[in-house]
């Protein structure tokens, strides 16, 4: 498909704005992006749209070029994915492989597509800019993190992510989110928005402090984040030493794809 002219960096721009990093946040549910300045600051409002099913790469494709359309002019682009990413290539895409969103059963044929598909490669392609991908935990764990010792992230949205830092650096992502938790099911399963809806905030958070306490055993983090849409509802709930953070975090953190804090290891060469 044609290249279409989103980056036009022949356009004069002030210093402390270029180069400007197009952020895009692919979630389950919704489909976030923004435009951030040299300095990371947000040169727009959020654009958003629903993560509509069944989603095949291309129609990803297609709707992340119609979704940053409006959005100021940019020179690169970083994407927040939720699955595992190396090189830019996905080796997972738990939500996408399914017939009507998560939670629903898988199919075959995505399944197939998904599985090594080069996102950062297409959208390269799409938008004409050098692009760079990562799980979009992972990014939100560059955002917030203190640089300090070990640092782990639990993002709590359609489903739950995760992240773990050692001295501001990311270490190999791991899915936690799909290993078994309780009752038979994921902590995916009995954290993701599904089971908040369905037993309410008391209950879910309750089992978000398990989850924690699990982590705690598993990882001996120094300190603990958590992000994500469904955060806000721990408040009141969790001790006051974890950090909640905004959902925001899955934005401003695409420039730390650039700016040499951490190239990550999902990250793909401009």
């Amino acid at each position: 498909m044609a290249t279409i002219g989103l980056c036009c960096i022949s356009v004069v721009m002030p210093n402390k704005v270029r180069p400007a990093t197009l952020a895009i946040d692919v979630g389950g549910t919704g489909l976030k992006a923004s435009v951030l300045d040299a300095a990371g600051t947000l040169m727009s409002d959020r654009v958003r749209v629903k993560t509509t099913y069944p989603c095949p790469p291309e129609r990803l494709v297609d709707i992340l070029a119609t979704l940053v359309a409006p959005l100021p002019l940019f020179d690169r682009a970083s994407i927040g994915f939720p699955g595992v990413v190396r090189n830019g290539i996905l080796l997972t895409a738990p939500d996408f492989v399914t017939r009507s969103g998560p939670g629903s059963p898988s199919s075959k044929k995505l399944l197939a597509a998904w599985t090594g598909f080069d996102l950062a490669k297409a959208v390269k392609a799409r938008l004409g800019c050098p692009v760079r991908v990562a799980n979009d935990a992972d990014i939100q764990g560059l955002e917030v993190v203190s640089g300090s010792g070990v640092e782990f992230l639990m993002t709590l949205g359609t489903g739950v992510g995760t992240a773990l830092l050692v001295e501001g650096k990311l270490s190999s992502h791991l899915e936690l989110a799909h290993h078994p938790f309780r009752k038979g099911e994921t902590y995916d399963e009995q954290l993701g928005n599904a089971a908040l809806e369905r037993i309410g905030p008391k209950r879910w958070s309750k089992r978000v402090r398990e989850a924690i306490d699990n982590f705690d055993v598993l990882i001996n983090y120094d300190r603990l984040y958590i992000s994500g849409g469904n955060a806000q509802a721990l408040k009141g709930y969790v001790d006051p030493s974890v950090t909640i953070v905004g959902n925001v975090a899955g934005i401003l953190g695409g420039i730390k794809l650039w700016d040499g804090s951490d190239t990550s290891r999902g990250a793909a060469s401009p």
